[in-house]
């Protein structure tokens, strides 16, 4: 029995001495609508080709912006495949055949032919030539037109095969630029370094986390709200959030409401009695313009 009492007033005491600091230190609970953490957009970058890492010039807290080059995988090995592929390719374009200068001889002598066949013709019709000359100069320019076209298919064929040849190439020369574009170690997003996964010298493969970047200039407050709260709420309103940072008066900052969950969560999921639906809550994102005070994970208080 006597312990039990002596229970009871070292409870009631740590109550009172608890109460008393909360006081004395001013620390009061701000009469809220909802209450959430700040989070911001977070982005993962991966490695997108295998190899060792030759270069990762960032740090944890470094500040990029999209696009930015701060890193390389070793790619020597697709160099050496483009620049063998490119040679292939300039081997294959020498196979190209100029039809207009293969065939030039044989227009010249189809020319002179033709002019031959015309004199002919003119002596025969004077009776000075004969028939037979005629007909031999025809024949001779049809034999000669024949392999002039044959000639010109088989060229045609032959340069359509080898820029088929350099078509190949083109796209496996595309392919291997593409891989090395992927040794490139860039931040897709503006962001901070919130973690590093990877040094220099580690051998990676294609899909290995290398640093995770988050948007600390525009962060965001997830907080839940009643049904009865968002019936004056939408999308593109303002409100005020308060961060919990832990002093006596903490900077109050203007959110704007850029999302609302269109489904409820509850517990238990089964919901019968009005009382149990009035508890439904629904999250709703706040939009807010970080000046460099805000911290990801931080309590925030909102105001409607």
């Amino acid at each position: 029995m006597m312990k039990t009492i002596v229970r009871n007033i070292v409870i009631a005491l740590s109550g009172i001495m608890t109460m008393a600091l909360a006081a004395g230190c001013g620390l009061k609970e701000p009469d809220f609508d909802a209450c959430g953490q700040i989070n911001a957009v977070e982005v993962t970058v991966s490695a997108e080709s295998a190899g060792r890492i030759v270069s990762l010039a960032l740090g944890e807290g470094d500040r990029l912006e999209a696009g930015e080059y701060v890193g390389q995988i070793d790619s020597v090995q697709v160099w050496l495949q483009k620049q063998e592929l490119v040679r292939r390719k300039e081997s294959a374009e020498a196979k190209l055949v100029d039809v207009e200068c293969q065939t030039r001889a044989q227009y010249a002598r189809m020319e002179n032919l033709r002019a031959e066949l015309d004199r002919a013709r003119e002596l025969l019709s004077k009776d000075a030539g004969t028939g037979k000359q005629v007909d031999d100069l025809e024949s001779e320019i049809a034999v000669l037109d024949g392999q002039i076209a044959a000639a010109e298919q088989n060229y045609r064929q032959t340069n359509e095969s080898v820029r088929c040849e350099m078509n190949t190439l083109d796209v496996q020369i595309s392919q291997t630029e593409d891989k090395l574009r992927k040794c490139r170690i860039t931040a897709p997003v503006s962001g901070t370094v919130l973690e590093k996964y990877a040094e220099e010298g580690e051998t990676v493969t294609s899909g290995r986390q290398l640093f995770k970047l988050a948007d600390m200039d525009n962060v965001y407050v997830r907080a839940y709200f009643t049904s009865s709260q968002l019936s004056g709420l939408g999308l593109g309103d303002h409100v005020r959030v308060m961060p919990d940072d832990g002093t006596e008066e903490p900077r109050t900052y203007e959110g704007t409401v850029t999302w609302i969950s269109e489904e409820a969560e509850f517990t238990p999921k089964n919901i019968q009695t009005r009382d149990e639906r009035a508890d439904l809550v629904y999250a709703v994102k706040i939009a807010v313009r970080n000046d460099g005070r805000l911290r990801l994970g931080m309590y925030a208080y909102v105001f409607l």
